[in-house]
């Protein structure tokens, strides 16, 4: 594994690369703000012991984020830019007469190096960020974007057409980790080591769609039978004044400080809605940090009732926007019936009582959903039925056992808080996204397949992060939440201490 050394010789005339650099360039900013030599602990199990030296790895992670402030869309583009630009030159290391790494070398450094690599690389820009006290923890917002793919609908055949494409070997990640197996504590439960093992969540998989779980006979995915020659993982999706194209959507996860630091990134195909990887960023997010976050901020996508349930059990409270709708436009929608636990029936708007039925009358044999019908009688001849149903027995609802925490939900609408996140959300993540679609070049990824659209994905996430570095840079963790999420993890079976009373009561004077 090389290491640069950054020596520059004086030219003719007495003058070196050192002194064509203004004092007030931004490159001098960014190399005072970041120290980048981490980047050689990350990558060193991948070089060899002997051998010809290598591209520094700082070089190539300097030149991603040159690439990510330039908004340059290609390594060939890059290069000629770092060629042309002294202070580029300067900030990789490189004189004036040494010639600079081809563009094909940060190609296959990108693919030696893997999406592994570049997820620990975002997560230690993420602690940079903590040491810098730029994390507030209690609050996160989550939200999600449609970015186009390096592939047309044209290219879309049938998926058999595609062959070997989909036909991929077990990857590493597949295979059973012993190492980690033996160094947890023994539990005599051996069947439960291998069940955790094969588990597989969205980050794990990276975004990858679970194909066991396919759509309803009468809603098949377009993607379960044809695929893209171009980008086999990209999938359709709808876009506003342009109709059908190939993409993928991208998951933020964005810290509730004024700093807006992104905790964590996915990006996963179109065909994902938004709210299935929702639970595993936040737990990843979570855990990974040591957070204790007191409420959870997003729209009404993610308002699912699996979603609400988990974070309502979790001792987290879930200031999302139900997705709350009628039969039709203007109708009632759940949320107007008011439920009585006591005589176990629902009012409507209209005072008249739907009462649960039996099984013989439709419910679920398996008894997980009950089913609530007024009587038709009493429909027929209520002024309201337009706005309530078109049915003609009469309209029915369906009660979910975890129905309990969307109504503990509807109540925290109206509260000064529940609307205050609401509104931060607008300003707070969707122009994180506009930010790298309009100066970074996230309206469409320049490369191909899940994994490498991932890479480009954290590393577009990560110079956001080093952007808030630079403009917030320089404090030191003023809570002890953020200081406890920098300490080695705690072993099994302790708790880490809590925050004492004075930094609870602490506000970041900023926020």
């Amino acid at each position: 594994m090389g290491t640069k050394e950054r020596v520059f010789s004086p030219l003719p005339h007495g003058v070196s690369l050192e002194d064509l650099v203004p004092q007030d360039n931004f490159y001098r900013r960014l190399e005072e703000t970041l120290d980048l030599s981490f980047v050689r602990d990350l990558v060193r199990p991948l070089y060899a012991g002997g051998g010809r030296s290598s591209v520094d790895p700082v070089v190539f992670f300097r030149l991603q984020l040159v690439m990510f402030f330039e908004d340059i869309r290609s390594e060939r583009e890059l290069m000629r830019v770092a060629a042309d630009r002294l202070s580029v030159r300067w900030f990789l290391g490189y004189d004036l007469h040494e010639p600079l790494p081809d563009h094909s070398s940060l190609t296959r450094i990108r693919e030696r190096y893997g999406l592994e690599v570049f997820r620990r690389f975002f997560e230690r820009i993420v602690e940079e960020c903590f040491e810098a006290g730029l994390v507030w923890g209690k609050e996160l917002f989550f939200d999600s974007t449609k970015v186009e793919a390096d592939a047309a609908m044209d290219s879309l055949v049938s998926r058999w057409a595609v062959g070997g494409l989909f036909e991929e070997a077990p990857a590493e990640d597949d295979r059973p980790i012993t190492q980690e197996i033996e160094a947890l504590p023994s539990a005599g439960d051996d069947d439960l080591c291998e069940r955790n093992t094969a588990k597989k969540d969205w980050i794990s998989r990276d975004g990858a769609q679970d194909r066991s779980c396919r759509g309803s006979p009468r809603r098949e995915r377009i993607s379960d039978t044809r695929a893209s020659k171009t980008d086999p993982d990209a999938t359709p999706m709808t876009w506003a004044g342009s109709g059908r194209k190939l993409g993928y959507q991208a998951h933020y996860v964005v810290d509730g400080g004024k700093a807006r630091v992104i905790l964590n990134a996915l990006v996963a195909p179109a065909e994902v809605t938004e709210n299935r990887p929702m639970l595993d960023l936040l737990w990843r997010t979570c855990f990974r940090w040591r957070l204790r976050t007191h409420h959870v901020t997003a729209d009404g996508k993610y308002g699912t009732l699996e979603n609400i349930a988990a974070l309502e059990e979790a001792g987290v409270r879930a200031y999302v926007a139900l997705h709350e709708s009628g039969s039709k436009p203007g109708s009632f929608p759940k949320g107007d019936f008011r439920y009585d636990s006591e005589r176990d029936v629902y009012a409507c708007p209209a005072g008249k009582l739907l009462r649960p039925l039996g099984k013989r009358s439709g419910a679920d044999p398996d008894g997980k959903v009950t089913f609530y019908r007024a009587k038709a009688s009493e429909c027929a001849v209520c002024q309201l039925r337009p706005r309530c149903t078109s049915n003609k027995i009469g309209r029915q609802l369906r009660r979910d056992p975890k129905e309990r925490y969307a109504e503990r939900v509807r109540t925290y609408r109206g509260t000064a808080p529940y609307e205050k996140a609401l509104r931060k959300r607008r300003v707070w993540v969707e122009p994180l996204f506009a930010e790298a679609k309009d100066w970074h070049g996230m309206r469409r990824f320049r490369l191909r397949r899940l994994e490498k659209v991932n890479i480009e994905a954290l590393l577009i996430a990560s110079g956001q992060n080093v952007k808030r570095l630079l403009d917030f840079g320089g404090r030191r963790p003023k809570k002890l939440a953020q200081a406890a999420a920098l300490l080695p993890p705690v072993p099994t079976g302790h708790k880490s201490s809590h925050e004492s009373s004075r930094a609870r009561e602490h506000r970041w004077s900023r926020s």
